[in-house]
């Protein structure tokens, strides 16, 4: 009964959360709204008894990756809220809701192509079993980082270039967000040309 107590109350602080960072105006405030939701998924990880990665949530993403999205935060002065009717690019939007849907039709191809597969473990959508699943089948001579290498880079290759993509449309759309709209460009010298 207290797990499902503990449960609950972890659901509504990461659902109240992931709601605080999406649906707030301030940027400050979604950034703790996060905090919020990083801890209640650190609870969880200790309810189901992994420890590590309880500490690693909170260290490293509530501690780090939070405290990093505040420093740039305060650091780039994100205080005014920008009219999003203009579209700087023409066709950006229909373009990104083409994108979009490609995403989702690559998440549910992954989700219904994979088969259970045998007893190795699930089929990937590269068709590949998976041969960390079975712990009967591991080669006890290969290191857990060999097998790790393997399974990532072979069976879930597709998963691992998709992630790859987005962390790069990621850094793509931070870094045009935060461009400076109203200043001035900066000016670079051609080599020798500077005064002096």
């Amino acid at each position: 009964m207290v797990d499902v107590i503990v449960f609950v109350a972890c659901a509504a602080i990461i659902l109240g959360g992931a709601l605080g960072v999406v649906l707030n105006n301030h940027p400050v405030r979604a950034a703790l709204s996060l905090v919020a939701t990083f801890f209640g998924v650190a609870v969880l990880f200790i309810q189901q008894g992994a420890h590590f990665l309880a500490l690693v949530q909170i260290v490293v993403y509530a501690g780090a990756i939070v405290v990093l999205f505040l420093f740039v935060i305060m650091l780039l002065g994100v205080d005014s809220s920008e009219d999003v009717s203009h579209e700087p690019l023409a066709g950006q939007r229909p373009a990104a809701l083409l994108l979009g849907a490609m995403v989702v039709g690559l998440i549910l191809a992954g989700l219904f192509v994979s088969g259970p597969g045998g007893d190795d473990g699930a089929v990937a959508l590269t068709g590949r079993q998976s041969r960390t699943a079975a712990i009967s089948t591991l080669d006890e001579s290969q290191s857990d980082i060999d097998l790790l290498a393997d399974d990532l880079f072979t069976r879930n290759v597709l998963a691992f270039e998709a992630t790859a993509l987005l962390l790069t449309i990621a850094t793509v759309g931070a870094v045009v967000l935060v461009r400076n709209k109203g200043g001035e460009d900066l000016v670079v010298d051609e080599p020798g040309t500077a005064a002096s």
